[in-house]
């Protein structure tokens, strides 16, 4: 994980998501912590082979983002830098990340490994994957710890409701 360290004091500042230029997401940060920005851009290993070769990488855990710590007037520091297109937020204003989200999400990542995942939102189209209604299609419609999922059998016109894990579906195309 790439953290920059800065003192901890109640200035005004606060979190905020920096959405980036594919792939530009480690010198982004690097080049916000050059400029004594605290930065927070939590990475996961994988193994990729090349050439057949297996080499490990440490890639972005959120693809396309990095978490800046910043008062929002100075946002123009931040925004000017290559590489970055916007601060995330809603109706053309940043949205700051709630407090101690960005310190939970440290904290765990040091004590448990992750990877992306797609998220499943409520209503995204899925496939399950395994199981017995392996290749079964559905609409998720509730996401609380398991997934709750619609299945259509649409020639008897009749749907059921089920309950599986995340793991066990896949985003439809």
């Amino acid at each position: 994980m790439r953290i920059t360290e800065t003192t901890h004091q109640t200035d005004g500042r606060q979190w905020y998501v920096a959405y980036t230029l594919p792939r530009h997401e480690k010198a982004v940060a690097d080049r916000l912590a050059y400029q004594n920005v605290e930065t927070y851009l939590p990475l996961y290993s994988s193994v990729r082979t090349w050439n057949r070769r297996r080499v490990e990488l440490q890639l972005p855990l959120f693809p396309g983002y990095v978490f800046v710590k910043v008062i929002l007037h100075d946002r123009f520091r931040v925004l000017e830098n290559p590489g970055i297109i916007r601060l995330v937020g809603t109706n053309g204003s940043a949205t700051p990340v709630p407090e101690g989200e960005v310190e939970k999400l440290r904290s765990s990542l040091a004590i448990w490994k992750a990877e992306p995942y797609p998220f499943l939102a409520p209503g995204s189209q899925v496939r399950i994957k395994s199981g017995p209604f392996a290749g079964l299609q559905g609409r998720v419609i509730r996401r609380k710890g398991r997934l709750r999922l619609v299945a259509s059998f649409d020639i008897i016109q009749r749907a059921i409701l089920l309950d599986i894990d995340a793991a066990e579906a896949q985003l439809v195309s």
